[in-house]
């Protein structure tokens, strides 16, 4: 079988800047990626791989995505906030193109010049980051199928919901567990929910699957991966005329364990960073 090649995280920095701006000029890592790779023309073979099959859940694209996007930050013509929304700059807004040649001399030049480290949300994720992840992950798909569920379920508690109860193996359609959702008091929402536990990648054909089986017993659906979705499986979740189902993808799923203290502590750990600047002591 012939070795699927992915485009170089340079190659793909313009796909990025057409995708925000197919996106009105800011959009979430997800929604970035998922329009990229269409306009970057990648197969869903090209989509499939991951980035270190022994370790995260990450895809190969994601990986280059993240740095095709660190790279243009430090160009000048993206910018991140802590809520991991990504937005054109003014000077993003301008161009319709770059040549990734000269945003990569410009980044490394820049890097010769000074010793920043750079921001958690610059990088696609640090060793720490990834190790933790990758060490959850693992403790997530080793859970007996019934405890992955009662986590879920504890999940959606914590995450404001009500009546949570789990069917489990006694459901039938792929739900496995329900809930309902109560909004400022006021409005409350019925939601049935389904998890798959595993590293792949969520299709279409499952979010169908999981829709057929929803429909007239709640108003919303959630469908809760530890791997993550395709393309196309998003694109069915808010297909135009049927109900909307949301979608929690693997590293999701993580940072909203580790928000909630369910099962991951944070400790604070003090690090002191050392910068040495050489006009000063030219300057003497």
């Amino acid at each position: 079988m012939p070795e699927v090649t992915i485009p170089p995280y340079d190659e793909l920095m313009n796909p990025v800047i057409e995708a925000l701006r197919s996106l009105g000029g800011s959009g979430t890592v997800e929604e970035i990626n998922s329009e990229a790779s269409e306009i970057a023309d990648l197969s869903h073979e090209q989509l499939q791989v991951l980035h270190n099959p022994d370790k995260s859940g990450q895809t190969e694209v994601e990986y280059r995505l993240a740095w095709a996007r660190t790279y243009l930050k430090k160009y000048g013509v993206l910018e991140n906030s802590s809520r991991g929304v990504w937005a054109l700059t003014s000077k993003g807004r301008k161009l319709d193109r770059v040549n990734p040649n000269t945003v990569r001399r410009f980044v490394r030049e820049q890097s010769k010049k000074t010793q920043i480290i750079p921001s958690k949300s610059d990088l696609p994720m640090s060793d720490d980051e990834t190790s933790w992840r990758d060490e959850l992950l693992e403790v997530l798909l080793k859970m007996e199928p019934s405890a992955f569920e009662r986590l879920i379920q504890r999940l959606l508690r914590e995450s404001g919901f009500t009546q949570v109860e789990v069917i489990g193996r006694s459901g039938d359609g792929g739900i496995d567990g329900k809930g309902i959702m109560r909004l400022g008091g006021l409005l409350s929402f019925h939601v049935i929910f389904q998890c798959k536990r595993y590293r792949g990648s969520v299709t279409a054909g499952q979010v169908r699957d999981f829709r057929g089986a929803m429909v007239g017993r709640a108003d919303k659906g959630l469908l809760i991966t530890t791997g993550s979705f395709t393309k196309d499986a998003i694109r069915e979740a808010t297909r135009d005329g049927a109900p909307a189902i949301d979608l929690i993808e693997g590293d999701q799923l993580l940072d909203k364990l580790k928000e909630l203290g369910l099962g991951v502590e944070t400790k604070k750990v003090e690090v002191e960073q050392i910068i040495i600047n050489p006009d000063w002591f030219f300057s003497i």
